[in-house]
């Protein structure tokens, strides 16, 4: 990840790079390390650049003039920079390494065995990209995109909004409210960058913030996300349960109430950390000293329940 933000991304900590990367310039990041439930390791991460505008801002001069020099040089950006369909077989054969080995797995076109100069071509790259994001890319309808519909009564829905159907043939503004609708070519496949798909070859997903709905959104998952717990409450419950129980089986009859509280306490916290879920892959994180995050800033701790106090007796609120 840090050849990633270097390389690809130009991010310079000491913002003294102009030249910036395949986004621009770099003003800021973060990112936090997320392990699936297989166990394998991606990353969420959020990217501010340079001179770029809030959403609120955005709108306004959307509202202003859609037709104006600003939105028509927004929308050419971020048509370059993020894409959704799959891209074209080259009009002339070729053959690649991604044609015979999994995409994810070779690294771009040069391979041993394959004629180098054939490879370099834009005809080869063409070809790999394809693959590419055939293989990552193009998502295929399973039980998770319906885990959350309740029974047959009400229309199934992909929970992650990707469906055929959704289409929009080029990106603009709505010039009443300055709403910024994106260009949608193929339903089913995620977004994603071509340098950067090419460059990690995995599946990816990147989204323009564009409206201060989209903003609270993505706030609301990060949030909810670095705060969430990895152990489920009913999970908790039943280890606490099993460690009075086994605590009640011994016989503590000539030990202090102390001693049974710290030993009940202790059991407690035994029982719930071993049922902590950690993938082999975070363990081998960990114990290599490796990132579990990713930021270009240092912050200070917000806490929310003192603050929230504070505010409350300066301003009652009859709702809380």
């Amino acid at each position: 990840l840090r050849s990633f933000l270097s390389a690809l991304l130009g991010y310079d900590p000491s913002q003294e790079n102009l030249t910036g990367g395949i986004l621009g310039v770099v003003k800021a990041h973060y990112g936090c390390i997320e392990a699936q439930g297989r166990g394998s390791l991606h990353c969420h991460m959020m990217i501010w650049l340079e001179g770029g505008l809030n959403p609120n801002e955005i709108k306004q001069r959307a509202i202003e003039d859609p037709e104006s020099d600003f939105c028509a040089r927004l929308i050419q950006f971020l048509d370059e920079s993020i894409s959704n369909s799959v891209p074209p077989l080259p009009n002339e054969p070729v053959h690649v390494p991604s044609d015979d080995k999994h995409p994810c797995s070779v690294r771009g076109t040069i391979m041993e065995g394959f004629d180098r100069s054939t490879m370099t071509s834009e005809t080869a790259k063409q070809k790999d990209v394809h693959n590419l994001v055939m293989k990552c890319q193009v998502h295929t309808h399973s039980g998770t995109c319906y885990k959350y519909c309740k029974g047959n009564t009400h229309p199934k829905q992909c929970r992650f909004g990707l469906d055929a159907s959704n289409t929009e043939p080029i990106t603009y503004f709505n010039p009443a409210n300055g709403e910024l609708t994106l260009r949608c070519l193929d339903g089913l496949v995620n977004n994603f960058n071509e340098f950067i798909i090419r460059a990690i070859r995995c599946n990816m997903d990147i989204k323009f913030i564009g409206s201060g709905a989209s903003a609270k959104a993505v706030l609301y998952y990060i949030t909810n996300y670095i705060t969430k717990s990895q152990l489920k409450a009913h999970v908790a419950f039943a280890a606490l349960e099993r460690a009075v129980t086994r605590l009640n089986e011994q016989d503590v009859d000539d030990d202090p109430l102390t001693v049974r509280a710290k030993k009940l306490l202790q059991k407690c916290a035994y029982m719930m950390i071993s049922q902590q879920e950690l993938s082999a892959q975070q363990v081998c994180t960990h114990l290599l000293g490796l990132e579990d995050h990713f930021t270009s800033h240092s912050y200070r701790n917000f806490y929310w329940i003192s603050i929230e106090r504070f505010l409350d007796s300066q301003v009652p609120s009859p709702e809380c």
